[in-house]
């Protein structure tokens, strides 16, 4: 083999971390059960993760996705999405005597945690967001009159504080990495007191998915992201292929939605995706490319990842005490008593 040959060769780079969070499997797991514990319906306020296909797949399954609890008749079971809530959300749900189940990802709720903790130590809390973005919304109602959005490094300039002494960043945890220490550093030019939280919160899986596709955007002719338009995480990847080089990249729900032009002149493909997205799609688009002379497959790896979180609470007692229950009807062993 010549060494022109390797490069004329049709490849696919493959990213790797790439689809599912530990905080995404969590959340669809967590309707899942639910559906299997209470029977349907089970509302869910918010689109639990932010995917055409998720949704569509728990919709059929007996899941209702509501945008606001109101919505929700008096009695049922109402799920909160991955993205989390603001505190009015849940006095929603007790004055409409609902049965909540909350699926906040863990590292979202660290993030409301911090909001919390700043406000009460009455700092002025910058949030560096995307306005409207549902972990926004939630984030920012922890603590309304102490937080300000910061939509990116324009937005810098009309910040005002109270106390240039006592300010405080936070961000939304799928953002563009290099965004938003861009936007941080406009925030210090303006404010040289201000104070970082104790640990990043753009989550680890934002930021390796973004690695991979640094990585791989080097070398690819053409990136495709797979996710949905809503996801602020996949978007967030078509912009970071494109900075790292890539000629093109586009967000692809399918692999029906991919536009044969789009290979004219390529020999290589990147292909991800984001962080809310089932291995089924991918593998999908990976069958497309195959079936067009794509068939040589590299994996682009740019780190491990093993986190895993466990169900929300109301649902592991809820398995648990089935379980007990279980237990003593085989056995004639009276069921523990409820904790």
């Amino acid at each position: 083999m010549g060494p022109m040959t390797a490069s004329t060769g049709r490849r696919v780079l493959l990213a790797a971390p790439r689809g599912y969070c530990a905080g995404v499997d969590r959340a669809v797991i967590a309707v899942e059960k639910a559906l299997e514990q209470y029977g349907a319906p089970i509302y869910v306020r918010h689109e639990i993760v932010h995917n055409k296909y998720v949704v569509q797949t728990l919709e059929k399954k007996g899941a209702i996705f509501v945008e606001q609890t109101a919505e929700v008749p008096e009695g049922s079971i109402v799920m909160f999405s991955a993205h989390g809530v603001a505190p009015t959300v849940h006095e929603e749900a007790a004055a409409g005597r609902l049965a909540t189940i909350d699926a906040t990802c863990p590292l979202v709720t660290k993030v409301h945690k911090e909001a919390i903790r700043y406000a009460k130590d009455d700092y002025d809390i910058l949030l560096i967001g995307h306005e409207g973005h549902e972990e926004v919304i939630g984030t920012s109602g922890e603590a309304p009159e102490h937080i300000t959005l910061v939509d990116g490094p324009e937005d810098v300039a009309k910040v005002e504080v109270r106390d240039p002494s006592k300010v405080v960043w936070l961000s939304q945890t799928t953002l563009s990495v290099d965004e938003t220490m861009e936007t941080v550093d406009a925030l210090k030019d303006k404010f040289p007191l201000l104070v970082s939280p104790p640990s990043d919160d753009i989550c680890y899986a934002t930021q390796n998915r973004q690695l991979a596709v640094k990585q791989m955007g080097a070398e690819a002719d053409l990136v495709i992201v797979v996710g949905s338009r809503n996801s602020s995480n996949s978007k967030r990847l078509v912009e970071v292929a494109k900075l790292a080089g890539a000629r093109e990249a586009y967000l692809v729900d399918f692999a029906s939605e991919i536009d044969e032009t789009w290979l004219d002149g390529v020999s290589t493909v990147g292909v991800t995706s984001g962080a809310s997205v089932p291995e089924v799609l991918v593998e999908q688009v990976l069958e497309y490319l195959t079936e067009r002379g794509f068939e040589d497959v590299e994996i682009v790896k740019a780190a491990e990842e093993s986190i895993t979180f466990s169900l929300p609470k109301e649902l592991r007692r809820d398995l648990r005490a089935e379980a007990a229950a279980l237990v003593a009807e085989r056995t004639g062993r009276p069921a523990p008593a409820a904790e």
